[in-house]
């Protein structure tokens, strides 16, 4: 069976379109805040990772996701790039303007079909609902010949009443249909049932494509959406390293490796170059200030490591015997020895373009440079996640109000620890000195001291980078200033100084934050 779609053309039955949302749900996580540049960054990766559909954000919520849309439509090009919208006329008016400028777009508009959400979210009645589908979807396709409709909570939803949604969201003019798993209540029987049922009674299913969204309450996300995509779906809704609301979404990673590895169970087609996952893995951990779990599948870096002497005995015969898929085939590579102090710009610029980074700007590059022969300066060897660290720490901090500049420290077992601090905002230099119970806790009263807020610090870890006691340390700081979290990342082969780096991340995160006004409701 092929289906003719307005953006992708005829798309045969074993093709997959791969839908990133990891800018739009992701972004609503608790701390996932980013700025425009951050995002920009984001979706430029995302571009070059070969996702089909870039989902930027959602237009009506603030001045800012209008304006990181917008960006986003008229600065990268390949993925189709689609505004989040619900099913008033505003809300589709607003999407309409900020994606107007790419050259492939879509408006992705939703309302609620569950008899709980049709009661207590909406206080609708469902002919009301119906109704809505109705013009919203008749709206949107006025501005883009390629609009999803979204049946939130459809999992939930009463199966007469989704094909009724359905068919007249498909009648309207939709030619994609999603059915999310909005809050992840859905086993994989669950999902396969529904896009069955649509599949076999709702009049004009295969015109269209099926789509499916899956959240992770359950940590079945990804089982669903393959459960789904077997049932019927051609579109997966996913995210980087699964990050979404509350315990977040599939992760694009498990599910494209998944069909990747096992073409048997599940034998489709992506555009996906998977040897790009894990830098565009790590660069979005870098902006949110998030580090995956150490058994994140994919991706954590456990996931090809092998401690038990059996296994590594087998691994050592033939790495097959506990390896699936190749460490390669999702851009892992063996830590090795890149460059020392005498190397130059030119085969630093090189070495940033074998690790995966595009052009950087002449500032950025000479920042990320002057760093690199900095460390190589204090550590004995320096590794390719060495320079992944240091050059994603400061490329992400290249646009940000609240710069480091230097650190100076006195402690000792007798002494009170006592900090001077200089910082860079808006270009202004300022200095601040204080004391502290620790180097780091007088570090941040300094930090305070120069940048006075009200928010207070929830979480502060350590890490390091690589191995050895002249490691980097990367650092991690949540802050939170009226029920707003934020995280931010540092990292220096100083471990106060990788601290105070982070928590300046989360201040300037925490900026971009207290300007935007979230949304009243939002999509599953």
């Amino acid at each position: 069976m092929t289906i003719t779609h307005p953006n992708f053309g005829a798309i045969d039955d074993k093709r997959v379109i791969i839908f990133d949302t990891t800018l739009r749900d992701g972004e609503q996580s608790p701390g996932f805040s980013m700025n425009l540049d951050e995002k920009l960054r984001m979706a430029e990766t995302l571009a070059e990772l070969g996702v089909d559909v870039l989902e930027a954000g959602f237009p009506i919520a603030s001045t800012g996701d209008y304006e990181s849309v917008r960006a986003i439509a008229e600065g990268i090009k390949g993925p189709v790039i689609c505004g989040l919208a619900r099913s008033g006329r505003e809300d589709i008016l607003r999407a309409a303007e900020a994606i107007r400028p790419a050259a492939r777009r879509r408006i992705h508009t939703f309302i609620s079909t569950s008899p709980l959400h049709m009661k207590y979210k909406l206080r609708m009645e469902p002919e009301a609902v119906l109704e809505a589908v109705t013009a919203s979807v008749r709206l949107a396709r006025q501005h883009t010949d390629d609009v999803e409709w979204s049946a939130e909570d459809g999992s939930r939803t009463e199966m007469e009443f989704l094909i009724r949604c359905v068919e007249a969201a498909i009648k309207a003019g939709a030619t994609t249909i999603n059915i999310p798993d909005t809050v992840g209540y859905a086993v994989p029987e669950d999902m396969a049932r529904i896009f069955t049922t649509v599949m076999n009674r709702v009049d004009g299913a295969d015109r269209v494509i099926l789509s499916t969204h899956c959240h992770n309450d359950l940590g079945l996300a990804v089982a669903n959406t393959l459960a789904a995509v077997r049932a019927g779906a051609r579109q997966i809704e996913c995210t980087i390293n699964g990050i979404g609301e509350r315990a977040g979404n599939a992760a694009l990673e498990e599910v494209v490796m998944a069909i990747r590895t096992r073409p048997d169970a599940a034998p489709y087609t992506h555009n996906i170059e998977t040897t790009r996952i894990l830098r565009t893995s790590k660069l979005l951990a870098t902006i949110t200030g998030f580090d995956v779990q150490p058994n994140k599948a994919i991706v954590g870096r456990n996931a090809f490591a092998h401690e038990s002497g059996i296994h590594q005995d087998g691994v050592l015969k033939n790495a097959a015997t506990y390896e699936i898929m190749t460490p390669e085939s999702v851009g892992w590579q063996k830590t090795s020895l890149v460059m020392g102090k005498h190397s130059g710009r030119a085969a630093f610029r090189d070495k940033l373009k074998s690790l995966g980074y595009g052009e950087l700007g002449d500032n950025a590059l000479q920042i990320a440079f002057q760093r690199f022969k900095d460390l190589a300066d204090r550590k004995k060897i320096v590794y390719d996640d060495d320079i992944v660290a240091l050059v994603d720490d400061e490329v992400m901090r290249d646009h940000q109000r609240i710069k480091f500049v230097d650190l100076e420290l006195w402690a000792g077992s007798k002494a009170k620890p006592r900090a001077l601090l200089e910082l860079e905002i808006d270009g202004a230099a300022h200095k601040f000195e204080a004391l502290g119970d620790g180097p780091i806790d007088a570090t941040f009263n300094a930090i305070h001291g120069i940048f006075p807020h009200t928010a207070t610090l929830r979480l502060f870890s350590v890490g390091a980078v690589t191995e050895g006691t002249d490691a980097q340390a990367r650092c991690t700081v949540r802050l939170e200033e009226d029920g707003k979290l934020v995280d931010g990342q540092g990292a220096d082969t100083d471990t106060i100084v990788a601290a105070a780096r982070a928590y300046i991340h989360a201040l300037n995160k925490l900026i971009t934050k207290r300007a935007r006004t979230e949304p009243a409701a939002l999509s599953a």
